[in-house]
Parts: C-alpha cells; structure tokens; sequence
C-alpha cells in the first residue's frame, strides 16, 4: 500500500506542478463561458446587423410585390436601407439575373431575389448570393418573403389591410421548459445545450488524461526506466499508481472547473439573460436555486456527483486500456495505430451526440447509454435532456463499474508481461497468452 501511494504521490504532484496545468485550470471556465457567451454575443450582432439586406430584388410578378417585400425587408432588419427593386417582364428575368450577378460579383449587393409567377401563387422565389449557403441568413429572408407574400394574397382576397398587418406581423414565441419527476425543470434549450457541453467535456477529458497515462507508459518502457521501477515495485502497482495518479489531476481539474464555471456563471449571468431573452426566451422560465437554476438548468448536486462519477469510472475504463496499450507497443507509431481500436467507442460516442440531443429517447440514445464502452459520455448526456430515475443511473453505474473492473483485470496482465516485452507488437493469440501466463 505504501508502494502505491508513493507512485500515485508521484504521479499526481508531477502533473499538478506544471505550469501547464495551473493554466488549463485556470483558462478551463473562461474557455466554457467563451463558447458559451460568443455564440450569444454573435447572435445580438447578427440580429443588428443590417448587411444582409443588401439585396436587389428583381420582380417580374406585376403586381408590386418586389416593393412590399422591399419594405418587409427593411423592417425585419431594424430599418435597414431599402432593397433596390427592379420591375421587368417575366421574358426579361433572364437578363436582369445577369446584371445582378455582375453586380454581386462587384461586391455592390450581397445577392438578388427574384419573384415570379410562382411566387405570387405562393410556392416559391429564388435566392442567389454571396450568403446562400448561411443557413441562418436564408431561413430569416424566406420567413420575411413567406409573411409579405401571405398579405398579398390576403389583400387581394379581400381582407383589409390593417387586419392583414395585424395578422401577418405578429411575432411568435415559445419556450419550452422541462418537467421531470420532480416538477417543472427549467430550459429544456438550455438543458440541451449544457448537455452537448459537458458530453464534449467529458470526451476530451477522458482521451486527454487516458492518452496521458499511455505516454506515460510508454516513455518508461522506451528509455528502459521500467526496467529500473519494477525492481521495487510490482508491475500491478505501478499500472494503478499511474491509472489513480493521473485521475486524481483529472478528477480536481474537474471540480476546479465546476466551481470556476460557476462562479463566472454568476457574474455573466445579466448577460447571458439578455442574450438568452433575444435569442428567444429560454432563461425567462428558469427556477430559483443555484448557478444553473438561474440559467434554467435542472442541476442539483446529486447530479453533479453523478457527473463526476462517470467521469472517474469512464477515465479508469479507458486508462487501463490506454495503459495495456503503452505496455504492448514500442514507439509513438505503434501506439497510435493499436491505441485506435481503443479510441472508436468514444469516437461513436461524439458522433452520436448530435443524434442523442435530437431523440434522446431513441433506442440507440438508450443503448449507448447502457453499453459501458459509451455510457461515461452518452449518459450523462441523456441526464441532462430527458428525467432520468435514480435507479436507471446508479444501473448504469454498476454495469460501468463492473466493466472497470474487468478492464483493469486484463489489463494489468497484459501490463505485467508486456512492461519488458520488447520487439515486435503482439497479435490477439499472443495477448490471450499473455493474460493467461500473468493469471
């Protein structure tokens, strides 16, 4: 026992000591607020921004639709200059599209619009630009083109005017808010977003401090220090005083980082409200309690617990097979090529986050989060977008923790044989022998 706590003493103080992690640690909340604050801050601008109306509109409809979708234009985009209009017959569409081309080209406009027959009839109108493939800047002008081209047809249906302003100018909004077992939860679009934040979290904290205990590894084996450590020490105490030494810089810098994150949380709080209030509402709802109940999370502290102990279980999962990994190979090369069959589970894990966030209730959401390879990602995830029961959780953690336990099983066989194994890396018949010797 002491053997081990001086190699997990070593490990831990090693890492902890550099300035490298004093500045992770340190740049970790400010580096979440940042993505977290930028894409609102860029909202607030987008939404002021007038650039994207400046547009010509060519309108071969006959009727002065070009001018009122002109007028709508500019007043969706906070009374931005009006469009240029151009009136031609639809046999001359064809010619004012490649004066307008020219004049994009020129920088002069961003792109043209152009109304026909098929607009009018409500089906259709065309947009070309330099924007065309800004999904947000296309979605907006549709939508504005969609609300002038319903109040033609209203008016020439006979409906009057002031009533078909009131109708078509109205602005709908709906946030949504989550409802658990406990009740009302808050933002289901804040939940959602702090759910895709911390699977990503989590994926990088687990490749990076998993990768950590691989190189680790291998450095000792390649420049034969190994050989000089197992002298005094077993080859299973070293493999778990560097898988607990490492989690433990792993496990602070996480609740470093919870703390940090919010506490800067409560400072940008106001801010974030008001991004939140013009991006549509989604805080407007949020229940009272801490830091993440004033952003509309449902976050207590036995969720956070969780959080860490999938962190930990998922970081020892996959450490000791990152530590049998650096065991069987020789160079930096060979780690990468025999590191990737370990590093696909999490692969898939990313992959599946957008999927996951979309139907959190699909039956690959709840296979991923009950397979052991991908549930220290995928579950917490799940957590975070639907009501999850206790007892589904603490399954999982079982089921986790008894794949932990088989991981670091054979790993630690591989491990003993493999830390003075030199030559050529072994196949799947030789690891078999090698876990079966080591028994």
């Amino acid at each position: 026992m002491d053997k081990l706590l001086a190699v997990i003493k070593r490990e831990f103080l090693e890492r902890v000591r550099t300035r490298w992690f004093l500045i992770a640690t340190l740049l970790g909340p400010v580096f979440f607020a940042g993505i977290t604050v930028l894409p609102a801050w860029m909202a607030i601008r987008e939404r002021g921004s007038n650039d994207a109306a400046n547009l010509r509109i060519i309108d071969a409809t006959g009727a002065g639709l070009g001018d009122r979708i002109a007028h709508g234009i500019s007043a969706a985009y906070d009374s931005a200059p009006l469009p240029q209009v151009v009136t031609v017959a639809p046999s001359g569409v064809a010619d004012a599209e490649r004066d307008a081309t020219a004049a994009v080209v020129r920088r002069q406009f961003r792109g043209y619009l152009v109304l026909d027959s098929s607009t009018l009839s409500g089906t259709q109108a065309r947009y070309a630009g330099r924007n065309a493939s800004s999904i947000a800047d296309v979605e907006r002008l549709r939508g504005v083109v969609e609300r002038q081209v319903l109040a033609s047809r209203l008016e020439h249906a006979g409906v009057d005017a002031a009533r078909v302003d009131s109708l078509t100018n109205a602005r709908f909004r709906m946030p949504a808010e989550r409802i658990t077992d406990k009740g009302r939860g808050g933002s289901g679009t804040g939940n959602a977003i702090f759910a895709m934040v911390l699977a990503f979290l989590l994926y990088i904290m687990i490749i990076l401090y998993g990768q950590t205990v691989l190189r680790s590894v291998l450095e000792e084996k390649t420049t034969r220090v190994a050989e000089v450590i197992v002298a005094s020490v077993k080859p299973d105490v070293l493999m778990a005083g560097k898988v607990l030494g490492v989690g433990a810089v792993g496990l602070l810098q996480q609740v470093l980082w919870f703390a940090g994150g919010a506490a800067v949380t409560v400072y940008l709080l106001p801010f974030l409200q008001k991004a939140a209030r013009v991006s549509g509402g989604a805080v407007s709802a949020a229940p009272q309690g801490g830091p993440g109940a004033l952003l509309g999370l449902d976050i207590g502290v036995g969720t956070v617990v969780a959080y860490l102990a999938f962190f930990l279980l998922g970081y020892l999962l996959y450490s000791a097979l990152f530590a049998a990994v650096g065991a069987m190979v020789n160079s930096e090369q060979e780690a990468q090529q025999a590191a990737f069959p370990v590093m696909l589970p999490l692969i898939a894990s990313a992959v599946l986050i957008q999927p996951i966030v979309a139907n959190p209730e699909s039956g690959v959401a709840h296979f991923a989060a009950w397979f052991p390879l991908t549930a220290p990602i995928v579950m917490p995830m799940r957590m975070g977008l639907v009501s999850t029961s206790p007892v589904e959780v603490i399954g999982v953690l079982a089921g986790l923790a008894v794949a932990v336990v088989a991981a670091i099983w054979v790993a630690a066989r591989i491990y003993r044989v493999g830390l003075l194994m030199y030559g050529k890396r072994p196949n799947l018949p030789e690891l078999v022998r090698w876990i079966k010797q080591a028994a």
